[in-house]
């Protein structure tokens, strides 16, 4: 078993330089079928969230894990973890605050989808954004090769409980698209989590209707022993790896949707 308190090589995934619109960043890319974009949620690719990479190159995927920000495979200790949270708030790659307006980081994502479809095959990519980067999962649905896209605890803009990360012609496009294409958004937070709250899921909801499919977990469902107290990080931090855990459940459930929508 994986100790996740020390620092995950990720020697099991390739590095790759991949420069797309005119900009490189580095992707780690493991597995093999259809592809599934892993975008980390803050500080930086943790233990846990390579964890969970990992359970997703086991469900028979490709994982194209991008470096958005932090260290890769360092945990997310209190001071790491608030002056990743510090940079992500003041980089223009984010808009942090933004209500009804997109990271334009969003844009490189949708090419790194694309790219991976090239290269994986299958029926589509999955994407699943995680806290920081959980509403960039509904940005990418603008990609037609995205078919599976999952917000987990999506928690921008942060001055705003009720705001939607994402630009009106963008939300506009991607409903047309749910609608045209019959598919769907899923959506994971714990009841008490402050940088997700209910009034998100709400606009989600009312934005575009039966097409969002939002899960809220009970907080006696985190992980109780995880650095972080507040509930908040549904498949990473306050997992509990355990049959029957709701946590796990979850992350089953996502496994599935992936497999629905790209095998």
């Amino acid at each position: 078993m994986t100790d996740l308190t020390k620092t995950d090589p990720l020697d099991d995934f390739d590095r790759r330089a991949i420069t797309l619109l005119g900009k490189e960043k580095l992707v780690y890319v493991a597995g093999s079928g259809p592809a599934v974009i892993v975008m980390t949620e803050m500080p930086g690719i943790s233990p846990h969230v390579a964890r969970f990479a990992r359970w997703v190159v086991g469900a028979g995927f490709t994982v194209y894990m991008p470096h958005l920000f932090g260290k890769d495979g360092v945990p997310p200790r209190p001071l790491y973890a608030l002056s990743g949270m510090i940079k992500g708030c003041i980089s223009r790659e984010y808009r942090a605050f933004a209500s009804n307006a997109s990271s334009p980081v969003t844009q490189w994502l949708r090419a790194l989808a694309a790219q991976a479809h090239g290269e994986a095959g299958g029926k589509g990519v999955g994407a699943i954004g995680m806290c920081f980067t959980g509403n960039f999962a509904l940005s990418m649905m603008l990609e037609k090769a995205v078919l599976a896209p999952v917000l987990a605890q999506p928690s921008l803009p942060l001055n705003n409980p009720a705001g939607m990360h994402i630009a009106p012609d963008e939300l506009a496009a991607v409903k047309a698209r749910l609608e045209a294409e019959d598919l769907t958004v899923r959506a994971y937070r714990f009841e008490g989590d402050s940088y997700c709250r209910a009034e998100r899921f709400a606009a989600f909801a009312e934005a575009l209707g039966d097409r969002f499919e939002g899960r809220v977990l009970p907080d006696s469902a985190a992980n109780p022993d995880a650095l972080m107290k507040m509930p908040h990080s549904v498949v990473t931090l306050h997992l509990i790896d355990e049959a029957d855990q709701p946590t796990v459940q979850a992350r089953d459930e996502i496994l599935d949707f992936f497999r629905m929508r790209l095998s």
